[in-house]
């Protein structure tokens, strides 16, 4: 299988997944960059998988589909552009002789699901659309804090190894503030110094891994001591988890 990052807008990816000759293609925002790779690497597209309602994630689905009939799977509790075939957590579909499993993971958006496949190529496979980057998380549009912790929490447990093909090239804006609340966390310094090589090269920094973003990724480390620390000298009210958690993401939504 030959995974696919195509970019699209200004920060987006539009993740291609194929097999030489068949493709499914996850939140395609942008159906041109779609068109436009199918063609190149002469493929058919058999799938397209949607991972929440917003239009850079769904604004290409219906020409997509018009265009290769294509069966479109997506969040069963958001509109996504019809007919598609709903999917809630604990769900499986197979597609181009993978099996996946669909993960509720709300809290960016209300009815926000993820697709994991356990074996690609020897390594599993997570499309996480908007809820984790690498080095963050999605903002909270529809959901609360409590539910972004645990669709994050649900994330972290998923093997270390799982590739993380994230919808955004959000990273080094991340990195940045990661660096502020954990300023002694080598690790996160050398991935830092590694992301900035690779968008120097013109390459994208994902996809990251599961056990990567367990080391450096603030959001998935709200419980350890240090960015716990960090958050209460910021924001001294946060006594629990959740409104560690919360205090963060507010943290960064006012980070510059």
């Amino acid at each position: 299988m030959d995974l696919i990052a195509l970019p699209a807008f200004e920060d987006n990816y539009l993740w291609l997944l194929h097999d030489g000759q068949q493709a499914l293609v996850v939140d395609p925002g942008d159906a041109a960059p779609v068109h436009a790779a199918l063609r190149r690497l002469g493929l058919r597209l058999a799938c397209i998988l949607v991972t929440h309602h917003h239009g850079d994630h769904t604004g290409g689905v219906t020409a997509l589909r018009e265009a290769s009939g294509a069966t479109v799977y997506g969040p069963a509790r958001e509109r996504i552009p019809e007919p598609f075939t709903p999917l809630a957590g604990g769900d499986r579909l197979r597609v181009l002789g993978l099996d996946f499993e669909v993960l509720d993971v709300p809290g960016h958006t209300a009815g926000h699901i993820a697709f994991f496949a356990r074996d690609v190529d020897g390594a599993p496979l997570l499309f996480c659309g908007d809820t984790l980057f690498s080095g963050g998380c999605g903002r909270i549009f529809e959901g609360t804090p409590a539910q972004l912790l645990a669709s994050l929490d649900a994330l972290a447990a998923l093997p270390p190894t799982t590739r993380v093909c994230a919808a955004h090239e959000y990273t080094l804006g991340n990195l940045r503030f990661a660096r502020t609340v954990e300023p002694d966390n080598t690790a996160l310094a050398d991935h830092e110094r590694q992301c900035l090589q690779r968008r120097a090269d013109g390459r994208p920094t994902l996809p990251s891994t599961i056990g990567l973003e367990r080391a450096i990724n603030p959001f998935l480390r709200s419980r350890e001591a240090a960015v716990t620390r960090a958050v209460r000298a910021h924001s001294p009210s946060a006594n629990d988890a959740v409104a560690v958690f919360a205090a963060l993401r507010q943290w960064k939504n006012e980070f510059r």
